[in-house]
């Protein structure tokens, strides 16, 4: 009987290995969102392309990359003196300074568009090195100096607004707020339920936020090309985290659940994404942040639980995150939540135990190895 146990559980280890396999293999199809939180939007022939843009500039430079704000940051200052300088070489040759003495001269020592230049950046840069200098008997050169004061004043504090607030961007602070690569479904109380981790990397524990479920799915229409969104939110519970810990997000999959009705096999083939996030106010800045990922069909692991990464020292609470995306096989039934819940209290045949799955970077890993310790596994 032993014999015929252990070739039982070798034949789960290879069903559950190709459903994986099968998952892993598919045709990858265009995700709705990235693991990194961005849409592969593209918008063609809109309205007003570039009045939005235009609209809120102030926007539009704290959004762009460093290497276009540095860009942007040289080319307004350069420009700038460039104008200036044409103003002051425009002035200097109708005012004939090229050939007038020097008691009538509206800038000393601006001979051509070179020296009007120089001129130009060591007034708007506060120089001063006191060669150039403006003559009170010009009083167009005058005015515009004064000009030229108020718009270096503004022009840099327009400069210096958008490099603190890129500096301060909510985008970096989510970089170091994650989700775990993967989504399990295991039993909780008797109850089949759909749960992914999050965690916080930094020192400074977020003691406020929100966690928000999504399941997108797009059906194609009959015209080329043209698909429908359908949108449809999970029920969490406690969808307000203290993540002074890692925190695991747990979705019932209970009557009224758009997953209710999806089992272990209906994944090779159903086509939808699970769009998550998590908004928070920042501890240091007070601004809002929002971390965001997707996870498709492949990415949930049925009949897997995550590892404990939490220990409790004399002194302190230990969170090892090099098992943070770390999964466990556990005996879970191969069977949707509406099967499960209909039969159960049945044939109990229907509920299977799986093999030990261990994460190894991007991407979940099978150890098919030691498969009669299947039986030690206990479940949550």
């Amino acid at each position: 009987s032993s014999i015929f146990l252990c070739l039982y559980h070798f034949l789960e280890v290879d069903l559950s290995y190709r459903t994986i396999m099968s998952l892993s293999r598919r045709k990858q199809r265009l995700r709705y969102m990235q693991r990194d939180g961005r849409f592969p939007v593209v918008f063609q022939k809109a309205p007003g392309h570039w009045s939005p843009y235009l609209m809120d500039i102030f926007t539009t430079l704290v959004e762009i990359r460093w290497r276009v704000m540095f860009l942007v940051f040289s080319l307004s200052y350069i420009l700038s003196w460039l104008f200036f300088g044409l103003c002051y070489w425009l002035i200097a040759y109708v005012n004939r300074d090229i050939h007038n003495a020097d008691d009538k001269l509206c800038v000393a020592n601006v001979r051509g568009f070179t020296g009007a230049f120089l001129f130009s950046m060591e007034t708007q840069a506060t120089i001063g090195y006191g060669f150039r200098f403006m003559h009170e008997n010009c009083m167009v050169a005058i005015v515009l100096v004064t000009v030229q004061d108020v718009f270096s004043c503004l022009l840099d504090t327009i400069i210096i607004g958008i490099i603190v607030a890129k500096m301060a961007s909510a985008r970096k602070r989510a970089q170091t707020v994650g989700f775990s690569r993967c989504a399990v479904v295991n039993l909780r109380d008797g109850v089949l339920c759909l749960s992914w981790r999050l965690g916080d990397l930094r020192g400074n524990h977020i003691l406020e936020g929100v966690v928000k479920a999504t399941i997108v799915r797009y059906i194609k229409k009959q015209q080329q090309g043209s698909v429908m969104m359908s949108y449809q939110d999970l029920d969490i519970e406690n969808r307000e985290i203290v993540l002074a810990t890692p925190a695991t997000i747990i979705h019932k999959l209970e009557p009224g659940s758009p997953l209710y009705s999806v089992g272990p096999e209906d994944l090779l083939e159903d086509h939808f994404e699970l769009v998550v996030s998590f908004t928070y106010p920042g501890d240091s800045t007070g601004m809002l942040h929002q971390t965001r990922t997707s996870y498709t069909p492949a990415d949930i692991r049925w009949g897997q639980r995550f590892q404990d990464m939490l220990k409790v020292s004399k002194r302190s609470y230990k969170v090892n995150y090099a098992l943070f995306n770390e999964t466990t096989w556990v005996p879970v039934p191969r069977l949707s939540a509406e099967v499960y819940n209909r039969g159960r209290g049945g044939d109990q045949s229907q509920r299977q135990n799986f093999p030990l799955v261990r994460r190894s970077g991007p991407s979940c890993q099978e150890n098919l190895d030691n498969a009669h310790e299947v039986m030690h596994q206990t479940s949550l």
